[in-house]
């Protein structure tokens, strides 16, 4: 690669880690769990919290059964509880759920109750991290194309079209 595409490769990464920045999807950020976690709620204008409220829109949370043992419940009805789909023995099986209530609660200004927010369950962080990560791509293609609209040129694309002449 000669200098000026080394360079022009550089100044790309530069303006497009700067639009990723201002969308709060920079790689200096993506290291810090709690912006992490701010970033993930903004998109899916989502709040989690620990108050048990009957206005949430998805509740997870641990109960105990009669016998003594420990079972955890994610579901959007808590007056309707299907046991075989919504109940859990192990709370590492949660974060599948607790995955599809962010997706199947995308829709605006959304609660989701977390008994356990607080409690280091690193299934919580687990699953933030893994949303952040879809995050990053959809914002980063965003991010492309806003520079594209801009004239600039993905600095593979310009090698292609120099080397297609």
């Amino acid at each position: 690669m000669s200098d000026s595409n080394e360079k022009y490769a550089k100044l790309y990464e530069e303006a497009l880690e700067k639009k990723l920045i201002e969308k709060g999807f920079g790689e200096i950020d993506s290291h810090d769990e709690e912006h992490v976690m701010k970033v993930v709620c903004k998109h899916f204008d989502l709040t989690l919290t620990e108050d048990f409220t009957t206005n949430c829109d998805w509740y997870i949370y641990e109960e105990t059964t009669a016998d003594g043992y420990t079972v955890y419940v994610s579901t959007h009805d808590l007056n309707n509880v299907r046991v075989s789909e919504q109940v859990f023995y192990y709370d590492g099986d949660l974060g599948r759920a607790f995955k599809q209530a962010i997706y199947d609660c995308d829709h605006g200004d959304v609660t989701i109750h977390l008994s356990m927010l607080y409690d280091d369950h690193w299934w919580v962080q687990d699953v933030i991290n893994e949303i952040y990560l879809e995050l990053v791509e959809l914002y980063t293609d965003m991010c492309k194309e806003e520079l594209t609209e801009e004239d600039f040129v993905e600095p593979d694309m310009l090698l292609m079209l120099a080397n297609n002449k």
